[in-house]
């Protein structure tokens, strides 16, 4: 949900009849999302949980199937203003970085606790970090005499060991955003709710992601294209008849991405990438 921008746009074109069903499991964010569509009534139906379960949660509550869904991936703002959070290289609070209460395993726990070996991979794997082998050793020696409480410490000692300079970028932004997807497990997330999304959408019903990172994006591009391999109906067509019983087809054939005008009015958009798949029906 975050905010509730997409919602209350969503909302807005779907009145006056169209409910939207809202997840989270930042409760900080659904209370900012609760003001900003309480003009919307009933219409608006909030619900903390995780959108990996989004079908069971649409089940519970007499909504399934659905027409649409709509997955906002990654960080959200709200999250990254809180000090108090730790998601931020300048936080001086905790380095928690947990999407939601729920979760037991914080940002600390990983860096003061993880073995340098896991540390590396975590920092390779979902931040693409070049220097993850140097960093985790460097985590690991440090962390044996004083370990990383604040996120703004973790971030400064960072971007004092790493050699080389991102342009444009804090040296700890991918050791960071590793760090926040091994704590949420959000890639993992990401396959099961784009899964659950599959279940609960009606035959003919649009699937949309947004990512902001190429880890993101690759799990929904890989994901897509499984469930469209073969398929050569043409779009018009409701039902897969060729014979490959395709789940899914590509409503859009090239990622949706902002163009300058967007970028220049809302900067964080600018690595944004949409896809956009439609839901066949069984021949």
């Amino acid at each position: 949900m975050g905010a509730g921008g997409h919602a209350a746009a969503i909302l807005e074109r779907s009145a006056p009849d169209g409910v939207l069903l809202g997840l989270d499991v930042d409760p900080a964010a659904l209370e900012v999302a609760r003001r900003e569509l309480a003009r919307f009534g009933g219409r608006a139906v909030l619900v903390r949980a995780n959108f990996a379960v989004c079908d069971a949660v649409a089940r519970e509550r007499s909504l399934a199937p659905v027409d649409a869904v709509i997955l906002d991936l990654g960080l959200s703002s709200i999250q990254l203003a809180d000090e108090r959070r730790g998601f931020s290289f300048r936080s001086t609070g905790p380095l928690d970085m947990r999407a939601g209460p729920d979760l037991t395993v914080t940002a600390a726990d990983i860096v003061n606790g993880s073995e340098q070996r896991e540390l590396r991979r975590i920092f390779a794997e979902y931040g693409e970090e070049p220097e993850a082998a140097r960093v985790a050793a460097a985590i690991a020696r440090r962390r044996a005499t004083r370990p990383f409480e604040t996120a703004d410490d973790l971030g400064r000692f960072v971007a004092g060991v790493k050699t080389k300079r991102p342009r444009g970028a804090d040296p700890a932004t991918r050791v960071f955003q590793a760090i926040r997807i091994a704590v949420n497990d959000e890639l993992g997330n990401i396959e099961r709710g784009l899964r659950a999304a599959l279940e609960v959408l009606r035959p003919g019903g649009r699937l949309i992601a947004i990512s902001f990172h190429s880890l993101e994006d690759r799990v929904v591009k890989r994901f897509m294209a499984r469930e469209s391999r073969d398929c050569i109906c043409p779009p018009h067509l409701p039902t897969c008849v060729c014979g490959h019983r395709a789940g899914l087809r590509l409503a859009v054939r090239r990622p949706v991405m902002p163009d300058a005008a967007e970028v220049e009015r809302n900067p964080r958009a600018r690595s944004a990438v949409l896809r956009v798949a439609q839901k066949l029906e069984a021949a």
